[in-house]
């Protein structure tokens, strides 16, 4: 499994188990089978309200484990506060990912959130420190107030939301780009240019956007509500696009093709 380094050295593996919209009482179990079939990161949120669950599944293994800070609990003290929430309900000391989970720039709280951010990595209690759905005026923000860049920004992203001004701007920075919907809330996967591709290489079509991505050096968290979509997902690391599919695929950008909130108006 590939994995994706870090700007303060540490690592995070390329594809991950995503629980967005999981239920409750599903967390554990699919979580589970998530890293029985061979994930090895999970990705939850406050938001989410599965933390508990994921906590339950990943405890005592070795998964890289990322949570997020909703964006009702943005502020320096309401930050420090709300990751104790997060870290008791995974039953952790420590998380090694904690992500704003929006910017919300109408509240213009995110520097002083990522203040706190930084504070609970210089504490050890987050490993690494991200963001998540930030624009670049929104990180080169949080970076000249601060100095510290994210490791991470995880943004919507999929063939036809390729999102090439965001990943610019975090090559500049040197900040991991991971994709959320990066099935593009499944609708990609009966488009027949993707179909026509699975087609012809024996792989599914969602095995060819996930291929898509980690080829583009992209982290992605695809969700799965059953072990046999898991399985599919995570066998996309085994499938190899060529230059022309490649092409094909980043011929299908639209600029006007975000399916999410824009982060810029909220």
């Amino acid at each position: 499994m590939t994995d994706l380094t870090f700007n303060d050295g540490r690592t995070i593996p390329a594809i991950g188990f995503g629980t967005y919209q999981i239920p409750p009482e599903d967390a554990a179990r699919l979580s589970r089978e998530a890293l029985d079939a061979g994930y090895r990161l999970v990705d939850t949120a406050a938001f989410y309200a599965n933390e508990a669950g994921v906590g339950e599944a990943t405890a005592g293994t070795d998964a890289f484990v990322t949570t997020k800070l909703w964006r009702d609990d943005m502020g320096y003290d309401a930050t420090l506060k709300a990751f104790d929430a997060s870290l008791a309900a995974l039953g952790r000391d420590t998380v090694d990912l904690f992500l704003i989970h929006w910017p919300m720039p109408s509240r213009d709280q995110y520097v002083d959130t990522w203040r706190a951010l930084v504070r609970l990595r210089e504490d050890g209690r987050a490993l690494s420190i991200g963001v998540s759905n930030f624009s670049p005026d929104h990180l080169d923000r949080i970076v000249d107030a601060t100095g510290v860049v994210p490791a991470l920004n995880q943004i919507e992203l999929h063939p036809t939301f390729q999102q090439r001004a965001a990943r610019a701007a975090h090559e500049r920075l040197g900040i991991v780009t991971q994709s959320w919907s990066p099935l593009g809330q499944g609708k990609l996967i009966a488009d027949p240019v993707i179909g026509g591709i699975a087609t012809r290489i024996g792989a599914t079509p969602a095995q060819v956007i996930l291929a898509w991505h980690l080829q583009s050096g992209l982290g992605v968290i695809p969700k799965a509500s059953s072990r046999a979509r898991i399985d599919e997902n995570l066998a996309s690391q085994g499938v190899t696009l060529s230059a022309e599919d490649m092409a094909t695929i980043d011929a299908m950008d639209d600029p006007n093709g975000r399916l999410g909130p824009n982060p810029d108006t909220l």
